[in-house]
């Protein structure tokens, strides 16, 4: 049997946990997340990490691992997977890789133009004149240094658009100019399988696993991280929100709202980059039976 890596992804709360740890245990190897957040340590209820209980079953791999202070980038997330994979397949004919941060899937199946690493001066310089001018001003500074670029991104996220400050300022040239969209050869075959439900379905399924998260303790978590709130690890959905209730801006009851509402909004996002993806095979989560025999056929 050749490498294989099966990647099993979908919008926020479609199901995919359960479906990558039976899949896993079937195939008696490991999970790798491909969940940007889940990532941090700290972020455990807010990002539905897996649980003691789930990672006793099966191991799993860039869970938990970084501070919330780490720098990380979907280049670093890259080359560390592609290394893991390297040593996981020398034991394993199949790994699961699994997680709804759509750049990271693509990190790993496309790769990711190779951007040169900022360096800490001007990763520093350029946090300081976010928190200084804004991300307004520094939004007409791209337009005035990369201009094609800022016309393709969005501008309401800083991370991106001081990301491609950080490589104009550093390298002299655009960011556009360094991103070839090229696919990169993998030494492994890829099995992508998509989960999905109807609107109607997976809003309830969003709402109700809110509420979960609210009486597992996601306000007392956004408390504890609360100081950290300004870095970019915390622009998150879930956490964002409880923050303006926590800054006196928000009650508590139209915060959880605003959770549901952000996180429909972001699933509605993943759907739209996954549908791009024509090499996705998609199932509903009750088709276990059927999602199963389709990697047997294509494994066999």
């Amino acid at each position: 049997m050749p490498h294989t890596l099966i990647v099993l992804i979908g919008p926020t709360g479609v199901g995919k946990t359960e479906l990558s740890l039976s899949i896993a245990e079937k195939y008696q190897t490991c999970i790798v997340s491909s969940d940007s957040r889940q990532l941090y340590a700290d972020l455990k209820i807010g990002t539905a990490a897996p649980t003691p209980d789930q990672l006793a079953r099966v191991p799993h791999h860039f869970v938990g691992t970084l501070k919330l202070t780490d720098y990380y980038s979907a280049a670093q997330y890259e080359s560390e997977v592609m290394a893991k994979l390297e040593e996981l397949f020398q034991e394993k004919d199949v790994v699961v890789l699994t997680g709804g941060s759509m750049m990271y899937v693509d990190a790993i199946c496309k790769g990711i133009d190779d951007i040169p690493t900022v360096d800490k001066e001007t990763r520093e310089l350029m946090i300081k004149k976010y928190e200084k001018e804004g991300l307004e001003h520094l939004c007409a500074e791209l337009k005035l240094m990369d201009p094609e670029y800022y016309n393709i991104v969005d501008l309401k996220n800083p991370k991106r658009v001081i990301h491609a400050l950080e490589i104009c300022y550093m390298t002299g040239k655009t960011y556009t100019s360094f991103r070839t969209r090229s696919t990169k050869e993998r030494p492994f075959r890829i099995i992508k399988i998509g989960l999905t439900r109807d609107r109607e379905e997976l809003y309830d399924r969003i709402n109700r696993r809110v509420d979960e998260m609210m009486k597992e303790g996601l306000l007392e978590e956004a408390k504890s991280v609360y100081e950290y709130k300004h870095l970019n690890s915390l622009n998150t959905v879930g956490y964002k929100e409880m923050f303006q209730y926590l800054d006196g801006e928000w009650t508590l009851d139209f915060a959880i709202e605003k959770v549901k509402q952000n996180s429909r909004i972001y699933s509605r996002k993943q759907m739209t980059w996954f549908k791009r993806d024509t090499d996705i095979t998609w199932f509903h989560p009750d088709q276990q039976e059927e999602i199963m025999n389709h990697i047997n056929n294509l494994l066999s």
